[in-house]
């Protein structure tokens, strides 16, 4: 069935931008919606957004403004833009779809 990969993340100072990639398999990117999800430690991932095969979006209220759901047909990949970083915006970022998870990447915002 294949996997989802994650990349991206990393340290990045307040009010920059960063860009997250998830590869997903064919069957899947061309199928099912793709999530992103944030983990923060001791709590369980939230959701922050989704992007259908058909392009449809949709951000929690928390995010919109901020994050950007694109995707790439050529590479399977859907990607999560971040625009304005702030501290709170750090978390483990997670990409889920179907019975899929990625594999998580952090994200640190610091000076």
């Amino acid at each position: 069935q294949g996997q989802l990969v994650q990349s991206g993340g990393g340290l990045v100072q307040p009010g920059g931008s960063l860009r997250l990639s998830c590869t997903a398999p064919v069957f899947i990117f061309e199928t099912y919606i793709i999530e992103w999800y944030r983990q923060d430690p001791g709590r369980s991932r939230a959701w922050i957004g989704g992007i259908t095969p058909d392009d449809d979006k949709r951000y929690a209220d928390s995010v919109k403004g901020r994050f950007a759901l694109s995707r790439d047909s050529v590479k399977n990949t859907v990607y999560l833009q971040i625009d304005s970083l702030r501290p709170d915006d750090e978390s483990v970022y997670y990409c889920h779809a179907h019975n899929l998870w990625g594999q998580g990447t952090q994200v640190t915002v610091s000076s």
